[in-house]
């Protein structure tokens, strides 16, 4: 189980050109299976913070990757006309509207049906929320994978009991007598902990970011 995790965070963020090659000329079941383990996450929270439903948010995300199976092959990998990145936040997008259509679809059955039986609609119409917004949800969500990115990844360049000390630490904020105390450290040790867990969470964010730079 760890393991699929840490493959899952590895590649959440970047988008790798090879996988994107791939994914356009080759019907690689593994292939396909990798890129929904690698983007799901994203497409559902965006959904999610979009304002649909859980069960809503799930058919978006089946929908994206479908779609996305369809058109990869005409996608073109040129910076000049646009990033994976934004060119799947389209596709995700028209994903998200339709959901809301078909909601509104079944709220204007239900507001007749309940006209026809009382006399009176009592459903009321659901604003979208899904607009000029999605982008900024999209850039957030995909800033937040980053960190995820980084987070387990300079795990795996640490020790269990120093990466606790340093979340602890800074992330919790507990004094660093408690930290000390809880942990059984010398306070010294604590500080380390901060600075080369620190240290290497940065060069993470940062490496991830030129890489982004790069392919996205």
């Amino acid at each position: 189980m760890e393991s699929a995790r840490t493959n899952e965070f590895d590649d959440l963020a970047p988008t790798r050109r090879s996988l994107i090659v791939r994914l356009r000329y080759y019907d690689d079941g593994k292939s396909w299976q990798d890129f929904f383990d690698t983007y799901w996450r994203l497409l559902y929270n965006v959904a999610i913070k979009a304002g649909l439903s859980d069960a809503e948010a799930q058919d978006a995300v089946q929908e994206t990757v479908i779609e996305v199976k369809k058109k990869l092959p005409d996608f073109e990998y040129d910076q000049a006309k646009g990033s994976f990145k934004g060119w799947l936040l389209q596709m995700t997008s028209w994903r998200v509207k339709d959901q809301f259509r078909r909601r509104q679809r079944d709220i204007m059955h239900l507001r007749r049906q309940s006209a026809t039986s009382t006399g009176t609609a009592t459903v009321e119409r659901l604003a979208d929320p899904a607009g000029s917004e999605l982008e900024a949800i999209w850039d957030e969500e995909w800033e937040n994978n980053l960190r995820e990115v980084a987070i387990e990844r300079t795990k795996r360049k640490v020790s269990g009991k120093e990466f606790q000390l340093f979340d602890l630490y800074v992330v919790r904020s507990w004094p660093v007598s408690k930290v000390a105390a809880t942990m059984r450290v010398n306070p010294a040790r604590v500080y380390m902990a901060r600075h080369r867990v620190g240290r290497l969470m940065k060069e993470e964010m940062d490496n991830l970011r030129r890489k982004q730079s790069e392919i996205t």
